[in-house]
């Protein structure tokens, strides 16, 4: 029996006035994930609990089976573990992002223009945290090389006691300066986001990003904070032997606490030009090598969301539909049984360019069961998927439900 996951990151979404109220998942052509559900199991669940934030963290923790309000420690802690960094029990960890902020003279009254840098590349990344680590790192603060705009801050003896630390893509296009939190034990990291501007807009690397047209990382933003993860394995857990494929360090991370495998995939970028049927191939040789489980995550409906870029969020979904799942499916085919899940950890609304904690709609595939199923579902959408009236209320129960019914 073979258990395959596929995760599209903020698939979920909100009718969008452009498209004629309708979401991404109804207007983007999906004809092999449309005909899985037409055969499968259709519904909706909640995978964010109401009083946690709807972050991709809590709710692929909650998609993988973790119950969120006991095992959660934050978001920065599993991306510094993907990234190799041994952490402290006394350690409290930050995701710091590269951003763009506009040129106003005081910090509080730039504007958060992009989150991301510009796509900035791992290569220009590096040389930038390089030297944010030489002007402020010292035997407190100590600044780790990630991904692209991800990056990780570890603060020995530190509190996660800080104020609102908002996320940068949560506010995309605003004024900064009524989201720096005024907590007292948070100046510290505020004054260092404040000094880092000052600092890293004359960068050699900015400077000839400027050069050639492309947007500079002239600020850090610490956001995230955490404390080292004590996350159950997942074989202990589900008896299953599992593996995480991804291009973001927080599901590497994910995939490291709980002791599955985590193979890496030349050209997955996290983004719509990411290297989707790589993806989709290694996680076919995980499964010949052994494995009973793979989760596949793939971030580019989530990131076209935060960018408001409609037209990407649905290429986005039909390309995992053209390049994933039809590969995915011939492997399993091969094998006397298999189950394939399919959906969001939560929406990314085009709307508001942010995540939300509504329930997602969900489809589940059984090879051994197909003959006999008849969900009444067309095409699998938000809409569609409440009209069904199966509703899990946590991530859990549904995965409980895919591996064990």
């Amino acid at each position: 029996m073979k258990y395959v996951v596929v995760l599209y990151d903020g698939m979920a979404d909100y009718p969008v006035p452009e498209l004629e109220n309708q979401t991404p998942m109804m207007v983007a052509k999906k004809p092999v994930f449309d005909s899985l559900g037409q055969k499968g199991e259709v519904g909706l669940v909640k995978t964010v609990p109401d009083d946690m934030k709807p972050a991709s963290d809590v709710a692929n923790l909650s998609v993988l089976g973790y119950n969120v309000s006991e095992s959660y420690t934050g978001r920065s802690p599993l991306e510094a573990v993907s990234i190799g960094v041994k952490l402290l029990d006394t350690d409290v960890t930050l995701r710091c992002n590269l951003v763009t902020l506009s040129e106003e003279a005081d910090y509080s009254e730039k504007m958060m223009i992009d989150y991301s840098a510009g796509d900035i590349s791992s290569k220009d990344a590096a040389e930038i945290i390089k030297s944010v680590q030489e002007r402020f790192g010292n035997e407190i603060f100590s600044f780790y090389n990630g991904v692209s705009y991800r990056h990780c801050l570890v603060w020995q003896n530190g509190t996660v006691d800080l104020g609102d630390m908002i996320p940068p893509h949560d506010i995309s296009g605003r004024v900064v300066g009524e989201y720096l939190s005024n907590h007292p034990n948070a100046e510290k990291l505020i004054a260092m986001m404040r000094e880092s501007y000052d600092f890293l807009k004359d960068h050699p690397v900015n400077k000839r990003r400027i050069a050639e047209g492309k947007r500079p990382a002239n600020s850090i933003w610490l956001w995230g904070e955490g404390t080292r993860p004590n996350l159950q394995p997942f074989y202990e857990k589900y008896g299953l032997r599992g593996s995480i494929i991804s291009a973001v360090d927080l599901l590497k991370g994910i995939g490291g606490c709980t002791g599955m495998n985590v193979p890496e995939v030349a050209g997955a970028t996290g983004y719509i030009d990411t290297n989707f049927e790589g993806k989709a191939r290694a996680a076919v040789r995980e499964l010949a090598a052994g494995q009973d489980f793979v989760y596949i995550h793939i971030e580019a409906p989530d990131e076209c969301g935060h960018r408001r870029e409609v037209e990407n969020k649905i290429r986005s979904i039909e390309l995992i539909d053209e390049q994933v799942l039809p590969i995915v499916l011939e492997a399993l085919e091969t094998y006397d049984d298999y189950k394939i899940m399919i959906l969001p950890d939560h929406p990314t609304p085009i709307v508001t360019a942010t995540h939300a904690r509504d329930p997602v709609p969900y489809m589940i595939y059984h090879k051994q069961a197909a003959w006999e199923m008849q969900s009444g579902v067309s095409s699998v959408h938000e809409e569609s998927a409440a009209a069904t009236g199966r509703f899990f209320g946590t991530g859990p129960e549904l995965m409980e439900h895919f591996l064990k019914d």
